[in-house]
């Protein structure tokens, strides 16, 4: 089982909300996934990424890749 640490969305039309998720790479974008490990608003300027680091770190050591998006987030707040 390939692991990939991707986003899902949330929120209304328009109004995305996304979660940032450690997720089954054969599994839908907004299907079941494995642990939630922070959020992405879009639509606020400022604290608009919240990540648990550790969590975070810990499925990348266990061979979890982050997605492009996920990736450039990730080091925004600066993880990983």
């Amino acid at each position: 089982m390939a692991v990939v640490i991707r986003m899902t969305r949330r929120g209304a039309k328009k109004k995305p909300v996304y979660r940032i998720v450690a997720a089954d790479s054969r599994r839908p974008r907004d299907g079941k996934f494995l642990e939630m490990l922070g959020t992405y608003d879009p639509l606020k300027s400022e604290n608009n990424i919240k990540v648990d680091a550790e969590k975070v770190t810990s499925w990348i050591q266990k061979g979890a890749k982050p997605s492009q998006t996920v990736a450039r987030l990730l080091k925004k707040v600066g993880v990983e």
